[in-house]
């Protein structure tokens, strides 16, 4: 399976996001060019998998804030070497949030949304690039999440009040998707 079954996915994804369409061609040529795009190793950058969790009335994300890079996000981490980009997501999903797997439901098999990102140079590694394949997943919220030893804290986050933890233009990206995923 390797990397073609990411790059059929990037070949059937489509966005009304001219930002994000732009790193949709970007991540196809990166993909195609580096046959280990899944090892954390690959300088300047690899492939990475997150998760947009919703609650089952779609009101609220989970989100963590990360120890190492000191900012709130959405789970997801590193393929290390793992081409099955569902299981990549729903296993740092399970660890990020402290939930087993069965507590986690992949909504759709279909790309949910695309980022790159600068990860800068700190005390852990050099400066280099996030190829972030997103998917979007559902757990229960009325279920406990006791997070792990890798954020400092971990919650449900009103998608109205997302962006007074991460203002970035993909979390509004991510919110408004959510919104038309609702609807239909």
């Amino acid at each position: 399976m390797h990397r073609e079954h990411l790059l059929q996915m990037l070949e059937n994804y489509r966005t009304v996001f001219l930002e994000e369409a732009a790193m949709l061609a970007r991540t196809k040529r990166f993909v195609a060019a580096h046959h280990h795009c899944f090892d954390r190793s690959l300088m300047p950058g690899h492939v990475t998998g997150s998760s947009w969790v919703v609650n089952p009335s779609r009101s609220h994300t989970l989100m963590l804030h990360h120890r190492k890079l000191n900012l709130w996000l959405q789970p997801g981490g590193h393929a290390d070497g793992d081409a099955d980009m569902h299981n990549v997501v729903i296993k740092e999903t399970s660890e990020e949030s402290g939930l087993p797997l069965e507590n986690i439901k992949l909504l759709s098999a279909n790309i949910f949304d695309i980022d790159i990102h600068t990860i800068y140079e700190n005390k852990y590694d050099p400066r280099h690039e996030h190829y972030d394949i997103r998917f979007l997943l559902e757990i229960d919220d009325k279920l406990a999440v006791p997070g792990n030893n890798e954020s400092h804290q971990i919650g449900w986050i009103p998608l109205e009040s997302v962006p007074r933890f991460n203002n970035s233009q993909s979390f509004y990206r991510m919110i408004r998707k959510t919104h038309r995923f609702s609807q239909t």
